[in-house]
């Protein structure tokens, strides 16, 4: 596999959960970047930090890498390969996956041992 380049974002998100039948706040919409996920047991919910959601629960506190994509279907290990590397240095993560790319969030507390690591195994890290 190539290099593979990811981005740290410079803004910090938290991760909600709500009820399946709950509403969606119409101030999420209005976020540069959020993430809305939705099964039969949850809604769960990523939005910049700086947006208060009353939520039944709320992780706060998550920094967030960027693989640059756009990355085809047909490429294969992405997301193994980065959850793989942070796994081996005990680094709990968040994945998000687009169309075009994916999203690793790991707490903050950890984003400096995660871009560490990730070097460690060759990646390239940018600022976003």
């Amino acid at each position: 596999m190539a290099r593979m380049t990811l981005a740290v974002h410079a803004q910090q998100y938290s991760i909600h959960s709500f009820s399946p039948d709950s509403s969606i706040a119409p101030e999420i919409f209005q976020q540069e970047m959020f993430f809305i996920a939705k099964t039969k047991d949850e809604i769960s919910v990523v939005v910049p930090k700086e947006l208060v959601l009353d939520s039944l629960e709320e992780e706060s506190d998550w920094g967030c890498l960027e693989v640059i994509g756009p990355l085809g279907f047909s490429m294969t290990g992405i997301l193994s390969s980065v959850s793989g590397a942070l796994a081996d240095a005990d680094i709990s993560i968040f994945a998000i996956s687009t169309f075009d790319t994916d999203y690793i969030l790991v707490k903050n507390d950890k984003l400096p041992l995660a871009i560490t690591t990730l070097k460690k195994k060759n990646f390239i890290i940018s600022e976003y």
